[in-house]
């Protein structure tokens, strides 16, 4: 399908973002522009992964309302917008993975388009709001999407306040930049490399490499298998770093109720890609959404 690309306020502000980190050359990288810049990545990329994906997109677990605050916070200042229109965009991309109505297939429209393109593109501003009826009842939540730049512009004014002029570049632009292609590269790279445990109806594929650098995300075709799990390493030894996260704030109380891929799908004989079984095994992803909303309204 041919998409017509038409740069949105976002994307120009998403090209100036790539642009600022030049100024490192006159800044320099301190040691504690350094440290922050590594602290932003991890706060803000679990702020993605933990919050924005595995929370608000697929309600895999239970928190409560003042933390709930605090996770959409945190994924905010990410500068991905806000958790309404990422969770929005991302239960229509599992409901219509790698079909037409798919905003960033890459099997479809290739990789620049599923990495970059669609998130440039004025096409993707506006969000479906009847796909999150379960978040836009919480006007906090309402509000910050609403107001999108205060979470990432209080990041940023706090590594300036940190770390100086080398602090707002190193620390604040250069780990946006991380962030943005480490979470893209789930969408372009794992729908185009790496291997397949499930039949899941698209082009889903599992990576370690991604996996470490996305801190768990990298398991992808595992979570198209089953969207709902918390863990997106379904074994021991896919290392999911959000996941153990999780487990860390479940240990103090901050979330609960996490929930695990069933049992059934752990067996080898549900591995149906590898089995190449012509046996028809439940496969969530082909409608994760429904499957997903039908939890949540009883939220």
């Amino acid at each position: 399908m041919h998409r017509r690309f038409r740069l949105s306020l976002p994307g120009l502000l998403f090209i100036f973002v790539h642009i600022a980190c030049l100024a490192a050359f006159w800044t320099g990288v301190t040691r504690t522009a350094a440290v922050l810049c590594i602290a932003m990545f991890v706060v803000r990329k679990f702020g993605i992964t933990g919050a924005f994906h595995r929370y608000f997109s697929h309600r895999s677990y239970k928190t409560s309302r003042p933390f709930q605050f605090v996770l959409a916070f945190i994924g905010g200042a990410a500068a991905q917008k806000g958790a309404l229109w990422w969770a929005a965009h991302h239960r229509h991309h599992h409901k219509h993975s790698d079909t037409d109505e798919d905003m960033h297939s890459a099997k479809l429209e290739g990789f620049y388009w599923s990495h970059l393109g669609w998130v440039l593109s004025d096409e993707y501003e506006d969000y479906d709001q009847n796909a999150v009826k379960d978040l836009a009842k919480f006007p906090e939540l309402i509000w910050l999407d609403k107001y999108i730049f205060i979470p990432p512009v209080t990041a940023a004014v706090i590594c300036f306040l940190v770390g100086g002029w080398s602090g707002l570049v190193v620390g604040f632009f250069i780990s946006t930049v991380v962030l943005y292609h480490t979470t893209f590269s789930i969408n372009s790279l794992c729908h185009m490399f790496g291997s397949r445990r499930y039949e899941t109806g698209e082009e889903s594929k599992n990576s370690l490499w991604l996996a470490i650098l996305t801190m768990g995300e990298g398991w992808h075709n595992n979570h198209h298998h089953y969207p709902l799990s918390a863990r997106q390493g379904f074994f021991w030894y896919e290392v999911d770093i959000t996941y153990y996260i999780l487990l860390g704030l479940e240990k103090i109380g901050l979330v609960w109720d996490l929930k695990a891929p069933p049992e059934r799908y752990l067996k080898p004989d549900a591995f149906t890609a590898i089995n190449k079984t012509t046996e028809p095994v439940p496969v969530p992803s082909t409608v994760p959404v429904h499957g997903a909303l039908a939890e949540m309204s009883n939220h």
